[in-house]
């Protein structure tokens, strides 16, 4: 009976512990480094966490969005392993600072060359991307994952209404709000404008300088032939004096 009971208790714990083993199995993401601002550009990172005990990832694909495919996409080399880019034409071409953009990313593919992802570890790999669109709020990147072993594993089950996270989650990006200058300019706009005012008030300054200054130089001037003025008239009075007495005399 004691036995029974000591058996029981120990399948529940183990039925426990593979319940919440589940859920938190690690599965292949996106996360942006800083924020994904609509309209803007992010670099994003793809991480790919091994989760095999006796086999390693030697290949991930990322799928790009074509229902809002991305001007730009430009991946960062990672050691040890090679990258291939695929393009796909686009139905209805993008316009891009002033020109046409008639194709797009489709997918991105990372071989290993001279590495792997071992078990109990994982790896990221960076994307440059943009411009993101600005009439979605997500977007979703589809990714297939390749041991060494020849297993695939799909992640591609894009999240539900409810909020229940399927079996194969798709890499889902959230985007936010979008800035006021997609490219940070709106600090430069800023600084620029404090510059034009601390230029007016230095030419203000500088204007109420110069006429305090004439001022100051027309009112020295006027003092000086004052002085000039008197002297002279002096002069002439003592002059007058002196010519009076010979006379006299």
């Amino acid at each position: 009976m004691k036995l029974s009971r000591i058996a029981l208790a120990g399948g529940v714990a183990a039925s426990t512990v593979l319940l919440i083993a589940g859920p938190a199995a690690a599965h292949v993401s996106v996360q942006p480094v800083g924020e994904a601002a609509k309209g803007g550009y992010a670099t994003l990172n793809f991480k790919v966490p091994n989760e095999r005990d006796q086999a390693s990832t030697v290949k991930l694909e990322v799928n790009f969005p074509a229902d809002h495919p991305l001007s730009s996409v430009t991946p960062q080399a990672v050691p040890g392993w090679k990258i291939k880019i695929d393009k796909s034409k686009l139905d209805k071409p993008l316009e891009v600072h002033g020109r046409k953009i008639t194709e797009a990313v489709s997918k991105v593919t990372w071989t290993a060359d001279d590495g792997e992802i071992a078990p109990g570890y994982f790896q990221q790999f960076p994307v440059s991307v943009g411009a993101l669109p600005e009439d979605a709020d997500q977007l979703v990147f589809k990714a297939i994952q390749t041991y060494d072993n020849k297993e695939v594993v799909r992640w591609i089950e894009e999240p539900t209404e409810g909020g229940e996270e399927p079996d194969s989650p798709a890499p889902v990006l959230k985007l936010t709000a979008a800035a006021d200058d997609h490219h940070g300019g709106g600090a430069a706009d800023d600084a620029k404008e404090g510059d034009d005012h601390k230029a007016a008030d230095t030419a203000a300054s500088a204007k109420e300088t110069h006429a305090a200054a004439s001022s100051s130089s027309s009112d020295t001037t006027a003092r000086t032939l004052g002085i000039i003025g008197i002297v002279i008239g002096v002069a002439g009075v003592a002059f007058g004096v002196l010519a009076g007495r010979r006379r006299s005399a």
